[in-house]
Order: C-alpha cells, then structure tokens, then sequence
C-alpha cells in the first residue's frame, strides 16, 4: 500500500537555473525533457470520479483511481502507463469549468480541501506521476478581489 506521507521527490521537473540540484545554466538539450516522451492524461477533476456521492468528482476519487491510471509498477499491464496529469483548473471559481478564478491560493471547494490535494500529489508522485496545473492567469473571476477593488471606484486605473 502506497502511504501519503512518504517522501515525495521535490527537485523541479524543469529548473531555470535557478535551483540546488542544477549548475545554475538552464539546460537547451530540449530532446532530453520529460514531457517528450511522457504519457499524458488531462483530468477534469469535477466528471472525472466522486468519492462522497455528491454528483461531482474531487481529489479523494482522483487519489482512489490512480492505480487505474499508473499503479507504479512497471511490470503491471493492467494500468494506462500514464506517467503525467495535466489537471484542468482546481483553483476556487464560482463556475463549473474554473477558468474564472476567484482565489488562487484555494482548491475550488467541490474538489476537496488542499489537504486532499496534497495527499493526491504525493500519491501521484509515489507511483512515478508528473502533475501539471491548468493555471489561468490571463484573466480573473468579476468575483476576484483584484476585479471588485477596480470596479468599486470610478478613479481606479483599472
């Protein structure tokens, strides 16, 4: 049984020269990235699996059907071979899609606390899963603080 709280490899999938674990000088041997030969499958966390029944999927139904996607064991061939998530936005939003976000320090809610999706991420990383977000960052909710501050006065700059 795979555990939570076991170590998780922290070192970054791609460093900009900027972490311990590089030489300072940001690779260009473009061949060698991860991403060129990895096995992608994009989630969107509210239809993928609920686990409490409440209509919509959310991190603990992800962390249950991960074995589905990528046991960890390269022997096994009862799994997809995923080896990397691309998770569609999971940041609080008041709309289904979560492309609107309104707190980019919260999980949106439906989807579990971010507790839940810290025990997602070290399961994931335990059976070998690279996890990428979908972050939006081009736009915001109307019900972001950003967006409410400018619209509440008429001399904003914004």
């Amino acid at each position: 049984m795979l555990s939570a709280t076991a170590a998780v490899n922290t070192t970054p999938a791609y460093c900009f020269g900027s972490c311990a674990a590089c030489s300072g000088v940001p690779s260009t041997n473009y061949a060698t990235y991860w991403w060129n030969d990895a096995v992608f499958y994009e989630v969107f966390v509210r239809s993928f699996y609920d686990s409490n029944g409440d209509g919509k999927g959310d991190f603990a139904g992800l962390t249950s059907k991960l074995d589905y996607l990528n046991d960890g064991n390269a022997a096994t061939t009862t799994d997809l071979g995923v080896t990397a998530l691309w998770l569609m936005p999971t940041m609080a939003s008041p709309s289904y899609h979560g492309y609107d976000i309104s707190d980019y320090k919260a999980t949106q809610p439906d989807y579990g606390t971010m507790a839940e999706f810290e025990t997602f991420l070290a399961a994931a990383h335990q059976r070998g899963i690279k996890v990428i977000l979908d972050l939006v960052l081009n736009h915001s909710s109307n019900q972001h603080p950003w967006f409410t501050q400018s619209a509440s006065s008429t001399t904003s700059p914004y």
